[in-house]
């Protein structure tokens, strides 16, 4: 019933940029909270960013300072404007969303993920 499409994804150099993008679309009535995992080769999926429907974000303590989270509600969209990258941050990169659809019943919804490489 929801369905995210992520994109932004690539090969990036240390202390380079790169912002991802997140879409989400169907029948979605509310969206409650935001957010970006990660998953590093042979790691657990790790939250990275997350904003709410307060416009209040939280980050992972390895990104603070580097990571930007951003929501257009308008749109349900979700942005990860990442910063001052390292070859740590070398992940795929999930899109999270949580929310409510027409009928009233609670969803949440992953995107298929996207691949960040950060090397020289």
């Amino acid at each position: 019933q929801v369905q995210l499409v992520e994109s932004g994804g690539g090969l990036v150099q240390p202390g380079g940029s790169l912002k991802l993008s997140c879409a989400a679309s169907g029948r979605i009535s509310v969206v409650d909270a935001m957010g970006w995992y990660r998953q590093a080769p042979g790691k657990q999926r790790e939250l990275v960013a997350v904003v709410a429907s307060e416009e209040s974000a939280e980050y992972a303590d390895s990104v603070k300072g580097r990571f930007t989270i951003s929501r257009d509600s308008a749109k349900n969209t979700v942005l990860l404007q990442m910063n001052s990258v390292q070859p740590e941050d070398t992940a795929v990169y999930f899109c999270n969303v949580e929310g409510q659809v027409t009928t009233g019943a609670f969803f949440a919804s992953w995107g298929q993920g996207t691949q960040v490489n950060v090397s020289s």
